[in-house]
C-alpha cells in the first residue's frame, strides 16, 4: 500500500507547516544566489565548484521527494509525527546556523570560492569550532528536509548528493584561503574542524 508522506496525508495543518519551512529554506537561497556571486575573476578560484553544488543541491531534493513517493518500502519506520517535528526543527535550526554564518562573513561572504582584498580570518560564533558552518547549516537542512518527507532511501540520496558536492568544494575553498591568508589559515585549519565539532 502506498504510504504518502506524512504532510500529503495527514491534513492541511502538516501540509502548511511543511511548505513553509521549505519556502524558508530555497527562498533566501535563491535571492542570495543572485546577490552574492563574485566577479569573473573568482572563477579561477572556483574550480567549476559553485555549479556542482547547485546542480548536486537540487539533484538532491527532487530525489528526496521522488523517492519518497515511489519507494514507499524505504518509509522509516519510526512514529511519522515525532520524526516529522525533528525534521522541520532540523530544517529551521539548519537554516539558522547558515545564514547566522553568513552574517559574520558579512561582506566576504559570496557563492564563489572568492578572496578579497584584506579579507581577515573571521574566527567568531561558530567559526570558533568549525570552518564551514554555512554548510554544516545547509546540510542539516537537508537532514531535517529528509527526516520529514520520512524516507531513508531519499534521505540517504539526498545527503550523498550534497556530501559528494561538499568533498569537491571544501578542498578548493581551503586551498584558495591557504594560499591568500598563509600560515594564519593553516593554523586555523588545526584547531577546528570542518563540519561537525569534534566529529569532522
Amino acid at each position: 500500500m502506498l504510504r504518502l508522506p506524512l504532510h500529503f496525508s495527514s491534513g492541511p495543518i502538516f501540509a502548511l507547516i511543511f511548505w513553509i519551512a521549505f519556502v524558508s529554506w530555497i527562498l533566501p537561497e535563491l535571492i542570495a544566489w543572485r546577490a552574492k556571486r563574485s566577479p569573473d575573476l573568482a572563477q579561477a578560484r572556483d574550480m567549476g565548484s559553485l555549479n556542482l553544488i547547485a546542480v548536486l543541491w537540487w539533484a538532491a531534493i527532487a530525489m528526496d521527494f521522488s523517492l519518497s513517493f515511489l519507494l514507499p518500502q524505504a518509509a522509516l519506520s519510526w512514529k511519522p509525527l515525532p520524526l516529522f517535528c525533528v525534521g522541520i526543527g532540523a530544517m529551521l535550526l539548519g537554516i539558522a546556523l547558515r545564514w547566522y554564518s553568513a552574517r559574520l562573513l558579512g561582506k566576504y561572504f559570496t557563492f564563489d570560492v572568492a578572496i578579497q582584498g584584506g579579507q581577515p580570518l573571521i574566527e567568531l560564533g561558530p567559526y570558533r569550532y568549525v570552518r564551514h558552518p554555512s554548510y554544516s547549516g545547509a546540510l542539516l537542512s537537508l537532514l531535517g528536509f529528509g527526516s520529514a518527507l520520512g524516507n531513508w532511501a531519499g534521505l540517504i540520496a539526498s545527503l550523498s548528493c550534497m556530501s559528494l558536492a561538499y568533498a569537491y568544494r571544501i578542498p578548493v575553498e581551503e586551498a584558495a584561503l591557504t594560499s591568500a591568508l598563509g600560515d594564519v589559515y593553516s593554523q586555523y585549519t588545526k584547531r577546528t574542524w570542518r563540519l561537525v565539532p569534534f566529529v569532522f
